[in-house]
Parts: structure tokens; sequence; C-alpha cells
């Protein structure tokens, strides 16, 4: 019982920074500058107009790729700007907007992409917005739009969901769907103890979910379109799905059958377990590393938890990382893994816990963070960015680190902790 009320802590720890730097992308050299502007000869913008401008402004700034100014041009939208005016004031591009309502429900979010130097327009398309409050994700579609016209590396992730748990009381936990900067969110699971949520398919449709709603830890999957619930095993201990296949079709789950938290392989097509890791003690949180035929993981096997690979079907497993004495988080992109460490002298003292990158085909290693506590870190779909948790002041933020340019992002969740994300 001890090895399973260990393995949930640390899987419950799984668990800012400017020095970040990454080789997976390469630098895309000069930025253009742009200036973002609400057209002004609009009288019944939408109420989510200025939000909207803010959000792009936002969104080209996290992308990295623009500099973006802060400059007053009062643009109308159906008139061509003064490019010579525009070249005076450091502008490569103007991006006017305006919304107008929609004949359906939702509004509708025009644009105007203006490249002063090739003194012409360059972008003119409209977006479609279902329900009001999804207006953030036509800022991040926009940003997506001016991104491509630039040729400049994608950034497509910003249109994806991020799934998060919450914490609203003792033994109560939401599940949370939200765009990444936390301005739009629907909470899609409630009542009850509910953790651990992973994406089930690339087109983010379903997802997976512990739940401690039915006597024993149950691992469910959820469709969000649908609602339509599934109940996939239930485990005493522990239960959590930390990483799931591209294709889909295999998970991975951390379980205690028999009062020893190990990982297993999950086929959703046979329906079969099978066991991956056999150590008498602690092994947890794995995820797919490389090829999918080996696993990154967490496990006690030293006396700390550190980090580890493994071949599936292989008996024996690697040390990843020699650095720390309490690793207890890991996510892998191809030849690439991160972890997170504890970094305190005293085992009793503030929880610091900093996140690292190293390569599994040589010595690179990288700290990504330089103090807080930072948890969960896992990678973009491209390996570009990070997405992480920081705890600060009893409140909860969602970190993003751009890998190769050297920024982070922290968007505030405005009540509850978050316990764990996936994108």
């Amino acid at each position: 019982m001890l090895k399973i009320i260990i393995g949930l802590l640390l899987c419950l720890q799984l668990l800012f920074s400017t020095d970040v730097a990454m080789e997976i992308v390469k630098n895309t050299g000069y930025k253009p500058s742009i200036t973002v502007s609400l057209a002004s000869d609009v009288t019944m913008q939408s109420p989510f107009a200025n939000d909207l401008k803010k959000l792009l402004e936002k969104d080209l700034e996290v992308s990295g790729h623009f500099d973006v100014k802060n400059i007053q041009i009062n643009s109308n939208f159906n008139s061509t700007p003064n490019y010579y005016t525009l070249k005076q004031q450091g502008v490569d591009l103007l991006a006017v907007i305006t919304t107008e309502q929609s004949v359906f429900e939702g509004f509708i979010l025009k644009l105007k992409l203006y490249d002063s130097n090739m003194n012409s327009l360059a972008v003119d398309k409209s977006f479609n917005s279902v329900k009001d409050e999804r207006y953030p994700f036509l800022a991040h579609k926009v940003a997506i739009e001016i991104n491509k016209y630039v040729n400049a590396p994608s950034i497509d992730w910003m249109e994806r969901f991020v799934i998060f748990s919450r914490y609203t009381s003792p033994k109560e936990s939401q599940i949370v769907i939200a765009d990444y900067t936390l301005t739009f969110q629907k909470t899609i699971v409630q009542r009850g103890l509910n953790i651990f949520p992973k994406w089930a398919d690339e087109k983010q449709e379903n997802f997976y979910y512990t739940t401690y709603n039915f006597g024993l830890p149950t691992l469910m999957k959820v469709n969000i379109f649908t609602a339509k619930s599934e109940k996939i095993t239930q485990s005493d201990g522990m239960l959590v799905c930390s990483d799931v296949s591209r294709d889909g079709k295999k998970l991975l789950v951390t379980m205690a059958p028999n009062s020893q938290p190990d990982i297993y392989e999950y086929n959703t097509l046979s329906k079969q377990f099978s066991r991956i890791t056999t150590f008498g003690g602690i092994d947890v949180n794995g995820h797919y590393l490389e090829d999918e035929k080996s696993i990154v993981f967490v496990s006690d096997r030293l006396g700390n938890p550190n980090i580890f690979s493994k071949t599936i079907g292989q008996r024996g497993a690697n040390r990843l990382v020699y650095h720390g004495k309490n690793n207890n988080s890991a996510n892998a992109y191809k030849n690439f893994v991160i972890y997170t460490s504890r970094e305190d002298n005293n085992e009793f003292g503030k929880n610091n816990f900093n996140i690292y990158l190293v390569s599994t085909q040589s010595n690179y290693i990288k700290k990504l963070t330089t103090s807080g506590m930072n948890q969960f870190p896992k990678f973009s779909r491209d390996g570009e960015s990070l997405i992480f948790i920081k705890s600060e002041n009893n409140k909860s933020y969602l970190g993003i680190i751009r890998l190769n340019h050297d920024k982070s992002f922290l968007f505030p969740l405005d009540k509850g902790n978050i316990q764990a994300i996936d994108w």
C-alpha cells in the first residue's frame, strides 16, 4: 500500500523563464514588424472586438515570428492605408480587423493584411465563430493565417484545445477544455474526483481520464461532442493513462493491480494489457520514445525518482538523467526528453521544480526554467513548444515555452488549481 501511495504522489507531482533553446527548429532570422488595428469606420463592432485585437497581438508575440508594434493607426476597413506613412513608422505589415454579426449564431471576424513593402493587400479573409464564447479561436486562426503569409514555421498548435483537470474543492475536480490562453473554457466533466485527462486522438474528439466515482480508480474514455462515455478498465491503488500512440491504438497506463505500480500497454483493438515494467518498486508515468518501440518513464530503482528508458519487450532499463535527486516527471518528442527536477537542498523546504531538456543520443542537457514550481511539461506535436503548469502563491498558470525563440509566457487560471494538463 505504501508503494501505491508513493507512486500516486509521484504521478500527482508530475510535475518560465527566458533561458530556453533547442536545436529542433531553425531560427527564422528577420522578424517583420506588424501592427494590429481595429477598423475605425465600423459602429457595430462585436462586444469581443477589443479582446480579439489584444488576443491577436498576444498570439503574434507568442509565435516569436513578429515584432509587434503598439502603434495607433486609424484605418477604415475598406480603405487602402498610406503605405508611405507605414514605412515611415517602421511597419512592415498592417492587420486591420473588424467584426459583424452572423446571420446564424455567432459572428464573423474579417481580416485585411497590408504589406507596406509590396504596397499591396496581402490577405483578405473572413473567419466564422459558431458560438460567441469561442471567439479566442478566431484570433488564433487569424494569427495562423498571418504567420503563413510570411512563410514562418507553423503555429497551428494555437488552434488546438488544451485539456486539464482543475481542483475545485477537496475530493472534487473537473475536466475542462480551453484554448491555450485559458480565455475560452468549457467544463465537460464534473462532480467527484476526475484527474489526469489525456487526448485519445489527433483530432481531439475523445479523451481519457481517471475517475474515483466508482469505488475503484476507473479509466474512462469520453467524446467531447456527443458526451458518450465508456469504461476502459478499473484497478486497485492507482490508474493513469500517461500516453497514447500516434495512431491512437495503444495506451501507456500506470496500474498497481498487485500493490506495485508498473507500466502497461493497452491495445484498444484487442482490449488486452501487456506488462512493460516488472521492477519490484515504483515505475510510473510512461511516455513513448522515438519510434514508439521504447518508452521513457519515472522509477525509484536507484532509491530516488529518476528518468529511465526501456525497449518494450526487452529486459533491463537505461538511466537517462544523472542530475538531481528527485526527477519525477518526463515527456518525450522523438529523441528529446524533458523532465522536472527538484532543486531544494532541504527535503522539507519550499518545493522548487525546474524543467530540463536532454537528448537520448548525446550528452546534451539544457535547463529551461530557473525558479518556482514548474510541473507537467509536455511537448507540442511538432516539438517546437512546451506547455507546463506553474504554481505560485496558491495560483495556477499555464506556461508556454517557445523552444527556439528564447521566450516564455504565462496565462493565469481564473479559479481553482490545475492538477494535470494535455494538448
